[in-house]
């Protein structure tokens, strides 16, 4: 996992390779039901609008999250960009972040597909907020994204390099 500072602006990198095809990829990480499953429990993360199980560019998912505190958040996104089965992009429109752009990348690699995340984020009020990102936020995020690599781990099994 890689974290970049771009000005107000951070970027978070993650990549994993999974021992299944593009397609079974694509179907677990595109039906939005499948984030919960993802999500440590301790986040109360839920679903709270009506969503289809097939992905689609305009699509609009409202949730309820506690990512710190136990404080309960509301947080909508877009799915702004879908190109079945190689990429996704899901976007913020109301939630804990002033800027959420979140791209899903699958590629086919030998026997597997390499999944990638980019997300680019801002934080609110950033002169206050940014001195918490290294204390707070990015701890955060690193363990959030870390759960979600060993549950994919434990779902699909581990990528053997050949």
């Amino acid at each position: 996992m890689i974290f970049e500072k771009q000005g107000n602006t951070y970027q978070l990198s993650s990549a994993i390779k999974l021992p299944i095809d593009i397609k079974r990829a694509w179907d677990f990480l595109s039906d939005p039901s499948n984030l919960k499953v993802i999500t440590p429990a301790y986040m109360g993360f839920d679903i709270v609008s009506e969503t289809e199980s097939k992905m689609y560019a305009g699509q609009i998912i409202s949730y309820k999250v506690s990512p710190m505190f136990g404080i309960k958040l509301n947080w909508v996104t877009e799915i702004t960009h879908v190109d079945e089965p190689n990429y996704f992009v899901d976007e913020q429109r109301f939630g804990p972040y002033a800027l959420w752009h979140h791209k899903h990348f699958l590629k086919e690699i030998s026997q597997g597909v390499e999944m990638m995340d980019i997300v680019h984020y801002k934080l609110p009020l950033s002169l206050v907020s940014n001195s918490l990102h290294s204390t707070m936020v990015k701890p955060k995020l690193m363990e959030i994204f870390n759960y979600r690599t060993d549950k994919l781990l434990d779902l699909f099994g581990r990528y053997e390099e050949s």
